[in-house]
């Protein structure tokens, strides 16, 4: 392994420097995954919509004092959100919701430091693995570009609409698990290990499947937030009384409804995790096949090993999301559900990962 302009390092120095470039990452993912829960709760407090105005620099600094507080409030009470919903609110009230999306914000800004600074640092330094420069760069570019996406977000319920649009939100939230997805993927081939082949192609296949698949869960739930599908329905496994409730279709075009009918889109929500909860049964047991036929022990197996935390991440979710579903969204239970997706998005890249070779081998 050699960095990109500094041959010079010796093999010892070029796995520190490795380790340092993964760990990190994993503190990125790790501030990344925190601020994707502080955007759920920011989207379960209706606190979104509290701050009408984008000050990427200026924004840093919270209200002050009471006239900036009162001028903050006076901005949000030109919103419909205000006018139609939450009338008569106190200043108090306000501020409730104000620190939520003030707290996301800052986040937001402070990723983006820990990404670019290091990354700096470390391109100037020649400490990064070969071949990675540009592709961290890109990285950072998609954080530039979530920036603006979280403000488009933001705009479109401060005119006409008493929230942000289910698109955009879903837009918002799966650019932020692309982003978590790229710093894992390239996390995870740094770290040493011996390359082991996958068992089959239907393996690999079938674990690229999963991924997808969990980035289409990711999205539908983006769905259900932003449509609060959530909140009606609150029963398992039936759905209105039935396996496949009436009223899927109302809409006009049919397509709508995938996008616009609450009642539609919960129910392809929960289709969709029976879905990827077979996918996960079908890729551990081609898994542990394989494994069985080239005579390995299924706990040295890593793929084998991989796949069973999968599937069992996958079950936990599933009844995170009935619970949280039955129980009408509390928000600590939401949350953990958001949390949970993550967790089995992040486990799912680094599993793909895996059937590649590392950028460092193990001695």
């Amino acid at each position: 392994m050699a960095t990109a302009t500094s041959p010079a390092w010796t093999e010892s120095e070029l796995r520190f420097n490795a380790a340092l470039v993964r760990g990190w990452l994993y503190f990125v993912v790790l501030v990344l995954f925190c601020l994707v829960l502080v955007g759920g709760a920011t989207r379960l407090t209706q606190s979104g919509l509290s701050i009408t105005q984008w000050k990427p620099i200026h924004g840093i600094i919270p209200p002050l004092s009471l006239a900036e507080w009162q001028q903050e409030f006076d901005l949000y009470k030109r919103i419909p959100e205000y006018q139609l919903l939450n009338k008569g609110m106190s200043l108090a009230e306000f501020k409730n919701i104000f620190w939520w999306e003030w707290t996301h914000r800052l986040l937001a800004r402070t990723v983006g430091i820990i990404f670019a600074l290091p990354l700096l640092f470390f391109w100037m330094s020649k400490r990064l693995p070969k071949g990675l420069g540009w592709p961290l760069t890109g990285v950072l570019a998609l954080g530039g570009l979530q920036g603006f996406i979280g403000w488009w977000m933001v705009s479109s319920g401060l005119s006409e609409r008493t929230d942000v649009s289910q698109y955009r939100l879903a837009v918002h939230l799966i650019m932020a698990c692309l982003i978590i997805a790229a710093c894992v993927y390239i996390a995870r081939g740094l770290k040493p290990r011996r390359h082991e082949d996958a068992p089959t192609a239907g393996s690999h296949g079938l674990a690229i499947i999963l991924l997808l698949g969990a980035f289409v869960q990711i999205y539908l739930g983006a769905l259900v937030a932003g449509l609060d599908a959530g909140l009606s329905y609150n029963t398992w496994p039936l759905m209105d009384g039935a396996v496949v409730p009436s009223g899927l279709l109302l809409q006009q075009p049919a397509w709508m409804n995938f996008f616009e009918n609450p009642k539609t889109v919960q129910f392809v929500h929960r289709t969709g995790g029976y879905v990827l909860l077979l996918i996960a049964i079908l890729h551990y047991l081609v898994e542990w096949r394989g494994a069985v036929a080239r005579g390995l022990d299924l706990e040295l197996s890593q793929h084998a090993r991989g796949a069973l935390v999968i599937l069992v991440a996958i079950i936990l979710q599933a009844c995170l999301g009935i619970f949280t579903l039955v129980l009408q969204m509390p928000l600590l239970l939401a949350l953990s559900h958001q949390a949970g997706a993550i967790i089995v998005l992040i486990l799912v890249t680094g599993h793909l990962r895996g059937y590649r070779a590392p950028l460092i081998a193990r001695d």
